[in-house]
């Protein structure tokens, strides 16, 4: 038996007197990929703040890599010595500069050379990349490389980073790394991690993702409020029975709830609409109907929101919204927002909020007119309201003057549903409406979709979670090649057979 290439004991830290981690025991073995999970607040963050020596534990922790004792807090200049690296959710890659010299920026940097061969250096970073079986041109610039291209490149940055010599094991530690990849990217970024366990190293997962981590873990150990509540064998342990452990109860989803608002009229036609990679794509909606869109990476599925709502421009095609026709070609926002329409988009970061505002300035962006009067807003009034809103829809914290950013993941999505909700939209167009979100604000989530449709709402959700179309949607329209290839309903509306549908769209379509 070999040391753990991690092992934690004893790990607490508090924060203005209350214990974000408690007492908490984990190890990770060399080979292994150990996934950590727990709700937003169940304490994943904080410790991983800790191993990377932006927290200083309780006094009484102890922490031993490859079975030595480490110093607490960690030093950054440590790390190196010691083994470990991170690969946060932003990756930290600098876009403006190629893959070489982001490979080579952290050695170059702390070598001081005055003088540097970068014809030696592109050499040295395609020998490094064909050892992780990664293709990527040394030469490319980082802000034009694929999100999936971007990952991978910033693993080997991590594992390369470390100066090992051959068969020393390290420690990775992947932090939500996965959140923004298509499927197809998320299968090669943990091709990549089972070569790195191959050289002996251990790595952390951290992952809302439960399909992910059925797939890529050996264990599982879980947090809650604090504390480490299990570890167990990712095989023996079932998706639903990770579920239990994550949130503390059985979770029930009421899957007919979208089914009994359908109704049987129409109240949306979309004719013809071409745009990005979408040719020629009619379908109808349905009042209380939830439809899904499905397909792979570059197929196209996922253009039809924006075409719909204007944020991208459509080359031909109408909509038909409850009697009305649209051209889309002359389709803008501020025209979808009148028409009734709202769209929740993918990087709620960057598309669909105004981070540095408070989470109450953005849950009452859409209705802020009614708060003015005399070219002045009736702030204390929209305080007021926010914060009901927010209470509503179960926005944790609940007060109006946090900062949005400074929400998690789930409690940001929400506050964004709550913005559109309120003013009541006749079609609601989601795009990976749960990605990055903790497992409790996922069914939440849920929840809001179909009480939504059970009052008569269209909404449109496009998604490359299947899991969630399937617990979703009453049709689901698969996208291949930018056409639609085929419609899904009743019975075959289950997570295997959108995957099977869409891997074989690409050739329906042809």
């Amino acid at each position: 038996m070999t040391a753990p290439v991690l092992e934690i004991t004893g790990l607490s830290k508090k924060f203005a007197g209350q214990y974000a981690l408690e007492d908490v025991a984990l190890d990770v073995a060399a080979g292994e990929v150990h996934g950590l999970l727990g709700e937003n607040g169940s304490g994943k963050s904080t410790l991983i703040k800790i191993l990377a020596g932006f927290h200083a534990p309780e006094p009484g922790a102890a922490v031993k890599v490859n079975g030595s004792a480490v110093e607490l807090p960690i030093k950054p200049d440590q790390f190196r010595a010691l083994g470990m690296s991170f690969v946060h959710q932003d990756l930290a890659l600098i876009p403006s500069l190629s893959v070489t010299e982001n490979l080579s920026v952290g050695e170059l940097s702390t070598q001081g050379r005055k003088l540097v061969s970068w014809r030696h250096e592109r050499a040295r970073a395609a020998t490094v990349l064909e050892r992780y079986g990664v293709e990527i041109d040394p030469a490319a610039r980082v802000g034009d490389l694929r999100s999936t291209d971007r990952a991978l490149l910033a693993i080997v940055r991590a594992m390369e980073g470390l100066g090992r010599r051959e068969g020393e094991p390290a420690l990775l530690v992947l932090d939500e790394p996965t959140v923004f990849l298509p499927r197809e990217g998320v299968l090669r970024l943990f091709e990549l991690v089972r070569t790195v366990c191959e050289s002996g190293s251990g790595v952390l997962f951290v992952s809302h993702d439960l399909d992910e981590v059925k797939h890529i873990t050996d264990r599982v150990t879980v947090l809650r409020d604090g504390r480490a509540i299990d570890t167990r064998p990712t095989a023996e342990t079932s998706e639903n029975e990770l579920v239990e452990l994550i949130i503390g109860r059985k979770l029930v989803i009421d899957t007919a709830a979208a089914a009994k608002g359908v109704e049987t009229e129409v109240g949306l036609e979309v004719e013809k609409v071409s745009g990005g990679l979408v040719r020629d794509v009619s379908f109808t909606v349905r009042r209380g109907e939830i439809l899904g869109l499905a397909g792979l990476a570059g197929s196209g599925f996922e253009d039809i929101l924006y075409l719909l709502f204007g944020a991208r421009q459509a080359r031909a095609g109408t909509m038909r919204l409850e009697g009305r026709s649209v051209d889309l070609t002359a389709m803008t926002p501020a025209v979808a927002v009148e028409q009734g329409l709202a769209l929740v988009p993918a990087d709620r970061a960057r598309d669909g909020s105004a981070p540095t505002l408070t989470v109450g300035d953005n849950v009452m962006l859409q209705t802020m007119d009614r708060y003015q009067r005399s070219m002045r807003l009736n702030r204390r009034a929209m305080a007021g309201k926010a914060g009901t809103v927010l209470e509503e829809f179960d926005v944790r914290p609940s007060d109006p003057r946090a900062v949005y950013r400074s929400l998690s993941g789930g409690n940001q999505q929400k506050a964004l549903l709550a913005k559109w909700l309120q003013s009541q939209p006749r079609l609601l167009l989601l795009h990976e409406p749960v990605q990055g979100v903790d497992i409790g604000a996922r069914h939440q989530i849920f929840q809001l979709m179909h009480a939504a449709a059970a009052e008569g709402m269209m909404v449109v959700c496009a998604s490359s979670d299947y899991e969630e179309l399937a617990i979703t949607c009453d049709r689901v329209l698969v996208v291949g090649r930018g056409r639609i290839t085929e419609e899904l309903s009743g019975d075959d509306v289950n997570k295997h057979r959108i995957a099977e549908r869409c891997y074989q769209s690409t050739s329906l379509a042809a």
